[in-house]
């Protein structure tokens, strides 16, 4: 797994570690993006939408939130997936957003969202980020991502939006077989919000208003649907309560974790939430005993694997990280962040076929997520171990790009376009970055003033 809680950004490292709940940033893991996107996409097709064509984000904030901006993006925080009780609960609120988006509740917006998910967007993919700490070069990619949260205050809804969100909900739900029950007990469970000032209520019911006419009126109608019965699978339930338990384990003080998860629980989610908690404590050997108890169990789940590459690679066992990180892409190799993880091994034990392989499984990555920032660094990493200077610059300039910094894309695009061969592949998308990334002389002027700042004793940083 990769919660990565807040990235702090100096000009000679990343460093990636655990801060309290209410910091906020975008996180990354696989287990987790997968639970939500079943639940996710059978929604949207309900609503006639194409989930190709939403995108789904995590925020690493433990509070209750779940949001959509800049078109048809929804956002929910890992709080929200651990105080749901069950899984009918996420997937009311999941339909929910996608009310708001069908009923185009964010055009009003504007610019000013579409300026919010820009910032969002410049910290995707730094929940691997972890394993790179200490990495200074990679921070140039990746904005702290503490003052966008502020910007959520403005996405408020009517009475009128909310109320149509809520029957578009339990359109989808109902389409899809499923009760609206859980879209209820989420309201209930939060009624004491509609009497709160608004400074106290949480981000959720700041944004969407809340009203007992309005819970009265979900509930009437999901009581009248055939579907009011239905309850999730214990699959689904148990599938949920593991991503809880590790959310948990990654996301609150080890104390904590044992509290909630204590020694005398031997079910599958208090030994993940314990094995993360006793790896974040510093016991390293502790959190791969309980987690080896789960690999014996279940040798074909590729996260318990991923999470023992991880224990390893942050501990410095970088040559031990390989062989777990590798069974998980052997088990799951469609999935673009395992094979993120992978690489990143490959890339820190070195060598011309680790870092032949690592630019395998980062091509293959990059296909399924052109716009990881971090997987285009570490291909960076391997081209320029390896010597291949023009490849490793044109890497550059993708991820660059791909957080918004098109100053910087145009120049590395520049400098690779000068030493490719002309009309190949590489060359030609070294153009198409340059076509659309062609900065404006108040751009360049601005980087100039920025490198000038960052380097003072350095003219040669210069842009030209």
């Amino acid at each position: 797994m990769r919660l990565v809680y807040r990235i702090l950004m100096t000009l000679a490292a990343l460093v990636a570690f655990a801060v309290p709940a209410h910091a906020q940033s975008l996180v990354r893991d696989a287990e987790t993006e997968i639970l939500l996107r079943g639940y996710t996409d059978p929604l949207l097709i309900a609503a006639g939408l194409d989930p190709e064509a939403v995108d789904l984000y995590l925020v690493g904030d433990m509070e209750f939130n779940a949001f959509v901006t800049g078109g048809q993006n929804i956002f929910m925080n890992t709080g929200t997936i651990v105080i749901s009780d069950q899984p009918n609960e996420i997937k009311g609120v999941l339909a929910h957003e996608i009310g708001h988006i069908t009923g185009a509740h964010l055009a009003r917006f504007g610019d000013a969202s579409r300026s919010a998910l820009a910032t969002f967007a410049l910290t995707l993919g730094v929940g691997l980020a972890a394993a790179l700490a200490g990495e200074g070069r990679a921070g140039a990619a990746i904005m702290a991502s503490g003052s966008q949260f502020a910007t959520l205050d403005m996405l408020r809804y009517t009475r009128a939006q909310e109320a149509g969100a809520d029957q578009a909900a339990l359109g989808y739900l109902e389409a899809t077989g499923q009760s609206g029950r859980g879209l209820v007990t989420t309201f209930e469970r939060f009624r004491f919000q509609e009497v709160m000032s608004q400074q106290r209520r949480m981000e959720y019911f700041r944004s969407h208003p809340l009203s007992s006419d309005r819970v009265a009126a979900l509930r009437t109608r999901v009581e009248a649907s055939p579907y009011a019965d239905v309850t999730d699978s214990p699959e689904e339930v148990d599938a949920l309560r593991r991503v809880q338990a590790k959310i948990i384990g990654f996301m609150v003080p080890p104390a904590q974790t044992f509290s909630r998860y204590p020694e005398s629980d031997e079910s599958v989610p208090a030994r993940y939430a314990r094995s993360v908690a006793w790896y974040k404590q510093g016991n390293l050997d502790r959190g791969r005993a309980e987690l080896a108890t789960l690999i014996a169990e279940e040798p074909a789940n590729p996260f318990f694997h991923e999470l023992e590459g991880q224990m390893l690679f942050e501990s410095g066992r970088i040559e031990e990280s390989i062989a777990p990180y590798r069974r998980a892409v052997d088990l799951m190799p469609e999935s673009a962040l395992l094979r993120i993880g992978l690489a990143g091994s490959l890339i820190a034990a070195g060598g011309p076929e680790r870092l032949d392989e690592a630019k395998t499984h980062l091509r293959f990555a990059l296909t399924e997520e052109p716009d990881n920032p971090l997987g285009w660094y570490q291909l960076s990493l391997a081209h320029q171990a390896l010597g291949e200077t023009a490849q490793a610059e044109l890497a550059t300039a993708e991820r660059a790009y791909a957080v918004g910094n098109t100053v910087e894309a145009f120049q590395f695009a520049k400098r690779a376009q000068e030493d490719l061969e002309e009309g190949t592949p590489s060359w030609l998308r070294a153009a198409e970055i340059i076509a659309v990334a062609q900065p404006t002389p108040q751009e360049i002027r601005e980087w100039n003033r920025q490198q000038r700042e960052r380097y003072p004793l350095s003219a040669a940083t210069n842009f030209n």
